[in-house]
C-alpha cells in the first residue's frame, strides 16, 4: 500500500491595527483591500469549493472518490491535511466566515472518513520557537492548542512548527502537551530509510514524538517548479508507477509520500493551482494500491518503531539552522538588490530587550492582581484570547483577587493584552524578507508601540527603544533604519481613541447610529446645542472614554471638532475626514458624493 498525504500550511500574520483591531488598506494588495482579502479570494475560498474538469460525460457527484472521474466541486479541506494559524482564523471568523466554516467542515468530514482529522494545531503566533524563551514557547504552544480546540471542537493530534523550525527543547515541549506527531523536512531528521513512513524522536526527558518526513524534492517542484501545470505529472509524483504497476502487498513494500508546502501555493502563488491539485488527487484515489489519507491516520495505523536523530536546530527555509531570523546568514530572496541583511540581529535584539522589560512589568503587576501565578493566568488566557467583550471580562473576573475594583479589572485586561502584543512582536515574517522597510516589519513595530502604551511607561521607555532600533539598517546609502520605520509608521500620530470618537460623532451626525466602531462599542447622544457626546468602551481591555464634539463641512472638507467630555471646549482637536477609520471615512465620502450628484442632477 502506498499512502499519499498532502499537507497545507495556511498562515497569514496578524495584520490588524493594534489599536483599532481592523486591517488597514494595503495598496500592494490591489485590487483587493489587503493581503488577507486577496489571498482568501485567490486561494483559501477557492479550495473550499475547488472546481475540476469533468473527465466523462456522465454526471459525477461532488465527491473526490466518485467513479467516473474528478468531481466538479470539492472541498479540498476534506482531503488535505492542513494547519491554519490562529491569527488567520481570527481574521477569517470576522471577515470570511464561510471559508473558516469550510475548513471546519472538511476536518469533520475527514474524521468520519479516516477516523482522524485533517487539521493539526500550531503555535498561536507564527514565531520561531527555538528562538523563544521556555516560558514564551509554552505559552505559544498552549494558546495554539486552546484555539484549535475552540475552532475544531476536538483535541489536536499533530502540531505544525512555523517554518518547520525545531530543536530538542521545542519537540519536548509539544510532547509534554500530549501532541502525538509533527511533519518535518527529510533533512531535519537523520536515520530514516527514505520510505516516508513515520519515525520516532526520543528526547532526553524520555518523551517521544512521531515525525512524518515530507518529500523535499516534491515540495520544491510544486512550490517553485512547473508541476502544478500538469495534474497528471503531479499524480505520478504523489503515487509513482513501477514497471509492474504500484508496489503493494507486503510490509517491506509500504511507503508514504507526503507533500508539505504553503497552502497559498494552490491558487495564490500558482493561479489555478487548486484545480491542478484537485485533478491530481482525483487521479490518485483511483489508482490501485494507493490510499489517500492524512498524517494523523498514518501515524495511528503505523506507529513508528525506527528511532531518528533530530538536526537541531533546523528549519525548512534556512540552510543555517534558524539564523535567518536573527542574523545575516546569507538566506535572502534577492541577493542582487539586497546583498546583506545585517539589520536582522539588531531588530531582534531591540525587541528582545523591550520584551524583557514588558515581561517584568507584567509579572510585577500580575502578582498583585491575580489569585494564581501570573504566568499560569497568561497561559490560561489562550482559551479566550481569540474572543473579545464579555468572554474576556468573565475570564478576568474568574482570576482576579477577591474584592478587586473596577479599575483593577480593567488593568488586568490591559496586562493580558500587553502579553498578546508582546508575543506578536516576534512574528517570523518580519525577518524572513530582505528589507527592513516592509509592511511585515512595520506591523511588528506597531505591536511594540501598542505594548509600550499598555505598559504605562511609554514616555520613559520609548526613546531608549528607538535608539536601539537605529542599529537595524541595511547599510545602503539613504536606507531607513528600523527606528525611522517605527517613528514614521508604527507610532500613532493621533490618539486612536480620539480618532474612533470622531468617527462615531461623524457617523451619528450623518444619521448612522452605529454601536460598534472598530475595536470599540459605543453610544452617541445629541446635546440640545447640536453637539454630540459619545461613550466608548474597548472590547478587549474594557477601557472607557467619553468625548463631545460636532461636525462641520461636508465631503472631503468634512471635519470633526471634539475633546474629552469633562474638558474645556476651547481645547478641542480638529480631525479631517481622511483621518477617520477607513470604512467610516469611505462611507461618509460616499454619502456626500451621492448627495452632490443629486444636487447636480
Amino acid at each position: 500500500m502506498h499512502h499519499v498525504i498532502v499537507h497545507q500550511h495556511l498562515y497569514q500574520p496578524p495584520r490588524e491595527d493594534p489599536w483599532l483591531e481592523r486591517v488597514r488598506a494595503e495598496p500592494s494588495a490591489a485590487p483587493d483591500h489587503d493581503w488577507n482579502t486577496r489571498i482568501n479570494r485567490e486561494c483559501y475560498a477557492r479550495q473550499a469549493a475547488a472546481v475540476g474538469h469533468r473527465r466523462t460525460e456522465q454526471h459525477v457527484p461532488s465527491d473526490l472518490e466518485a467513479p467516473g472521474g474528478v468531481a466538479r466541486v470539492v472541498n479540498l479541506y476534506g482531503w488535505c491535511s492542513f494547519d491554519v494559524g490562529a491569527t488567520l482564523c481570527e481574521w477569517l471568523a470576522a471577515e470570511a466566515p464561510a471559508t473558516l466554516a469550510a475548513m471546519q467542515a472538511g476536518d469533520a468530514a475527514s474524521v468520519r472518513r479516516w477516523g482522524h482529522g485533517n487539521a493539526i494545531a500550531a503555535p498561536y503566533h507564527h514565531v520561531i520557537l527555538p528562538l523563544t524563551s521556555p516560558r514564551e514557547r509554552i505559552t505559544e504552544i498552549r494558546w495554539g492548542i486552546r484555539d484549535f480546540e475552540r475552532r475544531f471542537h476536538r483535541r489536536p493530534e499533530g502540531f505544525w512548527f512555523p517554518e518547520c523550525a525545531v530543536d530538542e527543547d521545542t519537540l519536548d515541549a509539544v510532547a509534554a502537551e500530549g501532541i502525538a506527531f509533527t511533519i518535518l523536512a527529510p533533512y531535519q531528521v537523520e536515520g530514516h530509510d527514505g520510505r516516508g513512513l513515520p519515525v520516532r524522536w526520543r528526547g532526553a526527558s524520555g518523551r517521544t514524538l512521531a515525525i512524518v518526513p515530507y518529500d523535499g524534492s516534491l515540495a520544491g517542484e510544486v512550490a517553485f517548479g512547473g508541476l502544478l501545470r500538469a495534474p497528471e505529472a503531479l499524480a505520478d509524483r504523489l503515487a509513482p508507477f513501477t514497471p509492474h504497476g504500484h508496489d503493494h502487498g507486503s510490509a517491506r513494500e509500504l511507503r508514504a509520500t507526503t507533500l508539505a508546502t504553503d497552502g497559498e501555493t494552490f491558487g495564490h502563488h500558482h493561479p489555478r493551482g487548486d484545480r491542478a491539485l484537485l485533478e491530481a488527487l482525483g487521479l490518485v484515489v483511483h489508482r490501485p494500491g494507493v490510499r489517500l489519507t492524512n498524517a494523523a491516520a498514518l501515524v495511528a495505523s503505523m506507529p513508528p518503531t525506527t528511532d531518528v536523530r533530530l538536526v537541531s536546530p533546523s528549519a525548512w527555509s534556512c540552510a543555517h539552522g534558524v539564523e535567518r531570523w536573527r542574523s545575516n546568514c546569507g538566506c535572502r530572496l534577492d541577493g542582487q538588490r539586497h546583498p546583506a541583511q545585517q539589520w536582522r540581529g539588531p531588530l531582534r535584539q531591540a525587541l528582545a530587550q523591550l520584551a524583557d522589560r514588558l515581561h517584568a512589568q507584567y509579572a510585577q503587576e500580575a502578582a498583585a492582581l491575580f489569585r494564581a501565578d501570573g504566568w499560569a493566568v497568561r497561559d490560561a488566557y489562550g482559551a479566550v484570547v481569540g474572543e473579545d467583550g464579555e468572554a474576556l471580562a468573565r475570564f478576568v473576573n474568574a482570576h482576579l483577587v477577591e474584592g478587586a475594583t473596577e479599575r483593577q479589572h480593567q488593568r488586568a485586561r490591559e496586562l493580558l493584552e500587553l502579553c498578546r502584543a508582546t508575543l506578536r512582536c516576534f512574528t517570523s515574517c518580519a525577518w524572513f524578507f530582505d528589507d527592513v522597510d516592509r509592511l511585515e516589519v512595520r506591523q511588528v513595530l506597531r505591536y511594540a508601540a501598542r505594548a509600550l502604551e499598555l505598559s504605562g511607561h511609554a514616555a520613559r521607555w520609548t526613546p531608549e527603544f528607538v535608539q536601539s532600533l537605529s542599529a537595524a539598517t541595511s547599510g545602503a546609502p539613504g536606507a531607513p533604519s528600523a527606528a525611522d520605520v517605527f517613528v514614521r509608521d508604527a507610532l500613532p500620530h493621533r490618539d486612536p481613541v480620539c480618532v474612533v470618537a470622531a468617527a462615531a460623532i461623524a457617523s451619528a451626525a450623518n444619521g448612522e447610529r452605529l454601536r460598534r466602531f472598530a475595536a470599540y462599542d459605543g453610544e452617541t447622544h445629541r446635546h440640545p446645542d447640536g453637539a454630540w457626546e459619545v461613550h466608548l468602551r474597548h472590547r478587549r481591555t474594557g477601557a472607557v472614554a467619553r468625548f463631545t464634539g460636532r461636525v462641520e463641512g461636508s465631503g472631503p472638507g468634512l471635519v470633526v471638532k471634539l475633546g474629552a467630555s469633562d474638558g474645556p471646549r476651547d481645547g478641542w482637536q480638529t480631525l479631517r475626514v481622511d483621518e477617520l477609520p477607513e470604512p467610516i471615512a469611505v462611507s461618509l465620502l460616499a454619502v456626500h458624493a451621492t448627495q452632490d450628484d443629486a444636487l447636480t442632477t
